[in-house]
Formats: structure tokens, C-alpha cells, sequence
């Protein structure tokens, strides 16, 4: 890889672990509703990428079953993961996206699990579960398993996405934008009364937060991500991406002032260990699936 491609995934990984701190600041110290805030983020997505909308892929179905799925099905939960999760625990469960894609692979399109990418899933698990452990048991953090939650939805919507031939970055992200925005804000109005007015109240910075999210990460970040991946072999790209949850870490801990021990350091190096294992080990078909996974 190129000094120059090398520094497009850094700032690619930057933007990402930029935007979750960022989205925990807006939600749980600005008080911004999560869905709102999605659906904000989503609508100025749909709007700035709306000349690549039309002509819509086929199967139809299909393509909005997935824009659903990676787009307000994994950001909304993340978003409402982040109203009680640090940076850093959401950064680090979040990587469950790959051992889920892994096994889903092999549910959806016959793929099989030999042992180091078997074993790569039981260290993810065992990492992600030693995170959420405290020495009275097992913390079964809402906001975590609302993340959880979330790398189920955006990894389902990667494997049937495998299904999906020729659509472009730019278009995806259009129908992502569109087809996500309009069920968030029914779901905002319906379940977070207030939501505007909240929103108003947080004023210019939220304003800013959304910009940033949409343009920078959604279409900035994801389409460089794209551009990388037709350059280069995907075992190559997935393992680079696990510099975002370091820096997310990293940023959480200086910015928004994370707990962060032993303890966590210890379920960290875990995790990213057996995705690591995970992304060195694929099929060829689970490392497409790898690389196109929701990012933050």
C-alpha cells in the first residue's frame, strides 16, 4: 500500500472514531434525542447524494431491506447505545460485527467455520464479555446491548448485500439516506416527544454534529473507504480498519473522560486479537463481507 492510500484509511479511521465520540457528546451531554439525531444525519445524506438515487437497483426489495438494516437499523440502535455507553466499552462491542458476520455466513450462504476463525470468534466473545464484566457479575448494560443490537442489524444487511451486484458508493449511500430517514423520524415523533424542541435547544452544535456525520463520515469517509477497497485486497483493508476502535478508545478516554482499566485494556486486546484472527483467516466471500460492513 501506498504512503498515500495509507493515509486515506488513517483519516477514514480518524472520521470514524471522531464521529462516535461526537454522537455520545450530542446525545447523552447536549441531549439531543438518538433517533432524531439519526434521522437528521440520514435526511441530509439522502438530500446531498439524491442526484445518484435513481435508477434504483434491482432486486428492489432487497436493496431496501439492507439500506434499512445498515443504515437505521445500525446507527439508530448505536445512537441510543451511546445515550449510557462510553466511546470506548460501544468502539469495542461493536467489533461483534465480524464474528456475527462470520457466522451468519454460514447460515445464509454455506460458508464453514474452521478452527482459527472459530477460535477467532470465541475471542472476540470472551474480549467483548470481559469488557461488560464488573467484580459483582456480569453487567448487562442496556446501552450496550442496544449496540449489540446494532452490529446484528448492520451485519445481516453486509451478507444480503452480498446478493446485490453493481451498485455504486454514492448510490448506496443515497438509498441508505432516503430509506432510512423516513421510518427514524415517524419513530422519533412516536417515541421521543419533544424531539424538535430538544434539537432546538442543542442549537448550533448539534447543527454542526449532523454535518459532520452526514457529510464527512457518510459520504467523505464511506466513499474513500469504497475507493480503497476496488485498490486493494480485502485482507488487507479489514485488518487496517481496527485502527478505528484504538482511536476511538484513545479519544474517548482524553475527551469525554472514559472509565478505562485493566480490566477493559485486557477485554480490548481480546477482542481486536480475535477479530484480527477473524480478518486474517476469511474465505474469500466472508472477506468481501468484512470489508463491507457498516462503519461508524
Amino acid at each position: 500500500m501506498s504512503l498515500r492510500d495509507f493515509a486515506v484509511i488513517l483519516m477514514v479511521c480518524l472520521l470514524w472514531a471522531l464521529n462516535i465520540v461526537l454522537s455520545r457528546v450530542v446525545i447523552a451531554d447536549m441531549g439531543a434525542p438518538p433517533l432524531f439525531f439519526a434521522a437528521a444525519r440520514f435526511g441530509l445524506v439522502a438530500l446531498v447524494t439524491l442526484p445518484w438515487l435513481l435508477p434504483m437497483p434491482r432486486p428492489q426489495w432487497r436493496l431496501l431491506a439492507v439500506a434499512l438494516l445498515m443504515g437505521a437499523g445500525n446507527f439508530a440502535l448505536m445512537f441510543i447505545g451511546l445515550k449510557t455507553a462510553s466511546p470506548s466499552s460501544v468502539a469495542v462491542v461493536s467489533q461483534l460485527g465480524v464474528p456475527i458476520i462470520t457466522l451468519l455466513s454460514v447460515v445464509m450462504l454455506g460458508e464453514t467455520i474452521r478452527w482459527r476463525r472459530g477460535l477467532g470468534i470465541l475471542l472476540s466473545l470472551a474480549g467483548v464479555l470481559l469488557v461488560m464484566w464488573d467484580p459483582h457479575g456480569l453487567k448487562l448494560s442496556a446501552g450496550l446491548m442496544f449496540v449489540v443490537a446494532g452490529a446484528f442489524a448492520g451485519s445481516l444487511g453486509a451478507v444480503m448485500m452480498k446478493q446485490i451486484e453493481g451498485v455504486k458508493p454514492l448510490q448506496f449511500q443515497a438509498w441508505v439516506g432516503f430509506a432510512s430517514v423516513w421510518p427514524l423520524l415517524a419513530l422519533s415523533f412516536a417515541i421521543e416527544p419533544g424531539a424538535p424542541a430538544a434539537a432546538g435547544a442543542a442549537g448550533w452544535p448539534l447543527l454542526g454534529a449532523v454535518v459532520f456525520s452526514a457529510l464527512m463520515v457518510s459520504v467523505v469517509a464511506h466513499t474513500a473507504y469504497y475507493w480503497l477497497i476496488q485498490r486493494y485486497d480485502a485482507n488487507l483493508i479489514a485488518p487496517l480498519t481496527l485502527m478505528s476502535p484504538l482511536m476511538t478508545i484513545l479519544l474517548g478516554v482524553s475527551l469525554t473522560h472514559d472509565h478505562f482499566d485493566m480490566r477493559i485494556a485486557l477485554g480490548t486486546v481480546v477482542t481486536l486479537c480475535g477479530v484480527m484472527v477473524i480478518a486474517l483467516r476469511p474465505s474469500r466471500i466472508v472477506s468481501r463481507l468484512l470489508v463491507l460492513r457498516t462503519r461508524d
